[in-house]
This record gives C-alpha cells, structure tokens and sequence, in this order.
C-alpha cells in the first residue's frame, strides 16, 4: 500500500500509481481514437531550474518536476500537461511549489490538476 493508499494498477503492461491514474489513461487513449487530442505523452519531465555551481563551488542539482500525461488538443497548437490528484493530501507543498515554478517557465503549455 502506497502513502496515500492508491492501488497499482497495470492497464497494457503499463503500471500506473493509482487506479484514477489508470483510469485518466484510458480515457485520454478514447479522446486520442476519437481526433479529439493526439500525441499523448506519459511522464514527460521538464526542467523548472537548470543546474548550476554555486559560489561555494557545491553543484546544485536541476529541479524537474514529472507529469503524469501530456498531449495536444487537435484544434489547439499548445500542449495539456495533466497530474492526477486524488484529493487535497496528494497535493503536497512540494507539488505547489512545483507547479508554480512550471507556470513561471512553461507560460504557453496548458496545466490541469485532474
């Protein structure tokens, strides 16, 4: 069992966190069979800061923050990025943080919360 009790659940051979993961995918596969969006992405990764050296000579890691799913809709030229919540304890500071960082650099890709 998982820290917020999701269930694994594997949907052709794919493994996902959670049943409403799974369920998102299956749904966005029927939009995509349907020309409603295409192009379907799972866990695309952006980098929201790039690495550097610090003045003290430590190297500081990239910050990047994974989505569960990225496509584009047929009548739109810019890019959904969906993370499938399952309530407001999924929704850590870390991915508050995380997704105002992705606002900030990512302006023209489309973020949703499903």
């Amino acid at each position: 069992m998982s820290k917020y009790n999701n269930i694994k659940t594997v949907i052709d051979g794919i493994t996902f966190d959670s049943k409403k993961e799974a369920q998102r995918y299956q749904d966005l596969l029927l939009l995509q069979r349907a020309g409603v969006i295409g192009e379907i992405i799972r866990q695309p990764s952006f980098v929201l800061q790039d690495k550097f050296v610090a003045r003290s000579g430590e190297k500081i890691r990239e910050i990047t923050y994974r989505a569960d799913f990225a496509y584009r809709e047929k009548d739109k030229r810019v890019w959904t990025v969906e993370d499938v919540k399952g309530g407001n304890a999924t929704k850590t500071h870390d991915f508050k943080l995380k997704r105002k960082m992705f606002l900030k650099r990512y302006p023209c890709v489309e973020f949703m919360t499903v």
